[in-house]
């Protein structure tokens, strides 16, 4: 997926940024059998163990485990993991999306997997009460539960929205304080591509270093807002949760 991430920080300060990305997008009945080298030292690459359960199991059970403890069986098609690859070894994925389909290839479900720069994750498990379809214009609603960035506090709760087809992806994730003002927007969205060794070697030296990039973008982003006399939280005990679910849906 070739596209743009954004992000805008609304108050105290305005702090924003936008700029060009791409993603893999790997079906996981397939991906191991696609021009992508899998758990192989390669210029860019994908290691089942940056995923999941982190210790190289296998991903599709991992995901088909959540689903059965939320009784999800409707989401009985593909899974596609959307995520950042490995450059020269190297991955850092602020957010990876397990996109779950039915048979009809309809999303019921939707798995984010929130990493921090503190070595900590965090899974959000986005889907309507009854498991009805996702469509374009909903919006679910989920408590944050995870410290991701020291300048936000852990409270309040974000409002997830997916767009999906086969031919592009918009991902939106937006973050309300406590007092439900809308506080940071982001977005990722962008057109997909058939994945070979061209497009493969296109990504590569289109957005070289790209997981170098995102990690160094987020610490010079938080020198901007440091400098901008935005207050610092220290990290705080993770939670034993590991794992949440939206609890509301609202409409567009």
């Amino acid at each position: 997926m070739f596209g743009r991430v954004m992000h805008k920080r609304l108050f105290p300060k305005v702090n924003a940024f936008n700029y060009g990305i791409y993603y893999l997008a790997l079906p996981l009945s397939k991906y191991k059998n696609s021009s992508l080298p899998v758990n192989k030292r390669a210029l860019l690459s994908f290691h089942d163990a940056d995923h999941g359960a982190r210790d190289g199991s296998e991903l599709e059970s991992w995901v088909r485990n959540i689903l059965e403890k939320a009784k999800i069986q409707e989401a009985d098609g593909e899974i596609v993991l959307i995520s950042m690859p490995r450059i020269l070894g190297y991955v850092f994925n602020p957010v990876s999306f397990w996109l779950c389909h039915d048979k009809q290839g309809q999303v019921r479900a939707v798995l984010c997997e929130v990493n921090n720069t503190f070595g900590q994750t965090h899974t959000y498990l986005c889907a309507h009460p009854d498991h009805k379809p996702i469509k374009s214009d909903d919006i679910l609603k989920g408590e944050k539960l995870f410290h991701v960035s020291p300048f936000l506090p852990r409270e309040g709760h974000y409002e997830f929205r997916f767009d999906v087809t086969n031919t592009r992806c918009g991902l939106w994730i937006n973050y309300h304080a406590a007092n439900g003002q809308k506080q940071l927007v982001t977005a990722l969205s962008g057109q997909m591509a058939a994945m070979n060794k061209n497009t493969l070697r296109k990504a590569f030296w289109t957005y070289p270093l790209v997981t170098v990039k995102a990690i160094t973008l987020i610490h010079w982003q938080a020198l901007k807002i440091i400098l901008k006399g935005i207050k610092y939280i220290p990290k705080p005990k993770q939670r034993a949760k590991k794992i949440s679910t939206t609890h509301n849906v609202t409409n567009l």
